[in-house]
């Protein structure tokens, strides 16, 4: 037989299983249905969101996180060194049902603009204007506080020259006293601060390294390092990396020889004004010590001081013990005042 007469025979079989098939099915002779097609969904954003922006104050773009509906408690919570609101990346969505809540970027760090400090004059007074006007534009006039490191120094500038505004205050390693400096700040107060010159910020620049942030900043002290994400070091690295970058945070590691000769000014305020207060305090930071917390009671002998078995930034594996004292904290003393 011919390859021809064979082609031709199999294809006269194949069409009459066709048909004996749609005989028996005929099901499979009816046309495909078309896929439904879905509708496209837009959905809504729930108030407890983190939120992200910025904001143009005198020229510098400031980003900041938000989040909670405006009808809440309002609180602003401010970073400490070298981070910037990503910080409070967890802290945030604990308590968003709860406050209305705000974490800005200062300039020169996270994902606000960094000037260049040949032109620009980074201080921990211009940090605090800029928040001042940052927290006016967003209309925070009355809110509670959550300082952290840096934190201290701008938000206790703040208040300072609004005492009005400071409903609570939460505190976060952030020292006010001459005693809550450990031996990490040797190079700052014997050596920078009386003379600053290539040699003595040389070992100072080795605390922005990422290594050094990595083993020092945020796993030091730290009991539970296995909840510390690798994010935190790496996007604080990233924000102080470069000859620009270390210029400006070598500006305010100099600048800060101004914070303790504050430190009257800001006891005398706590004393004075008794703002509700509660203290975390890691006691096993490396750059400031126990006594830094405890001084705190000196002045307000009704805070509510929480020591922990912590580095620096406690916040990174001690987050829910912190999220539910701060939440029971304002119900307990602060909320029936309002």
């Amino acid at each position: 037989m011919s390859i021809k007469r064979h082609l031709l025979t199999a294809a006269v079989s194949v069409t009459v299983l066709a048909v004996n098939l749609v005989a028996a099915f005929p099901a499979l002779a009816a046309p495909a249905a078309a896929a439904p097609v879905a509708a496209v969904q837009t959905t809504t954003v729930s108030p407890d969101q983190v939120r992200f922006g910025t904001i143009n104050i005198d020229g510098l773009n400031i980003a900041y996180r938000e989040a909670g509906d405006a009808s809440l408690p309002k609180l602003v919570l401010l970073h400490g060194w070298p981070s910037s609101s990503h910080q409070f990346r967890d802290l945030i969505p604990a308590l968003s049902k709860r406050f209305h809540v705000i974490a800005p970027d200062y300039q020169g760090f996270g994902n606000s603009d960094h000037p260049d400090p040949a032109t620009y004059h980074y201080s921990f007074d211009a940090i605090s204007v800029t928040v001042e006007k940052f927290l006016a534009a967003k209309g925070f006039d009355h809110y509670g506080l959550f300082v952290q490191d840096y934190g201290g120094p701008v938000g206790f500038r703040v208040v300072g020259r609004n005492p009005k505004a400071l409903d609570w205050l939460v505190i976060q390693n952030s020292n006010a006293y001459e005693v809550g400096f450990t031996p990490a700040w040797d190079g700052f107060r014997k050596a920078l601060w009386i003379n600053r010159n290539a040699e003595s910020e040389k070992p100072l620049a080795g605390f922005n390294t990422p290594e050094a942030i990595k083993n020092i900043v945020y796993l030091g002290g730290a009991d539970h390092p296995e909840l510390i994400a690798p994010e935190s070091y790496l996007s604080d690295a990233a924000s102080v990396a470069g000859p620009t970058n270390l210029r400006i945070q070598l500006d305010l590691f100099y600048d800060y020889r101004h914070n303790p000769e504050l430190y009257p000014v800001w006891q005398k305020f706590l004393r004075d004004n008794q703002p509700k207060t509660v203290i975390f305090w890691g006691q096993h930071d490396p750059f400031f010590n126990p006594e830094g917390g405890e001084a705190f009671l000196k002045d307000l002998p009704k805070a509510e001081l929480h020591r922990l078995n912590a580095g620096h930034f406690a916040t990174e594996d001690n987050l829910p013990y912190i999220a539910s004292h701060i939440i029971s904290f304002y119900d307990a003393n602060v909320k029936q005042a309002r």
